[in-house]
């Protein structure tokens, strides 16, 4: 490891200390925001899977938009001028 990593990773720790506490906490917090987990709060969820699942959850999102943005501009592009600038008025606001 070079000796800028080094100090950067010391200076990282040792400003920014982060409690195990903390760690549980944040982790606690994304998993309630995860639809496939959100409701397994009795079962005991490691870390690792909150944030596989979280991994995979943004992805599935960016799948959404993407397919969505396709959508949108195919109805723009076949819709006639007075409702595509309707819809880009309504985009706009």
């Amino acid at each position: 490891m070079s000796s800028r990593r080094s100090r950067s990773r010391q200076t990282s720790s040792s400003s920014r200390n982060i409690t195990d506490d903390q760690i549980h906490d944040l982790v606690s917090k994304l998993q309630q925001l995860l639809p496939e987990i959100r409701n397994r709060s009795s079962d005991k969820v490691s870390a690792s899977r909150v944030l596989q699942e979280t991994c995979n959850y943004i992805r599935s999102l960016h799948r959404e938009v993407d397919d969505l943005s396709e959508r949108l501009s195919e109805l723009l592009a076949t819709t006639d001028s007075a409702q595509a600038a309707i819809i880009r008025n309504l985009l706009m606001q």
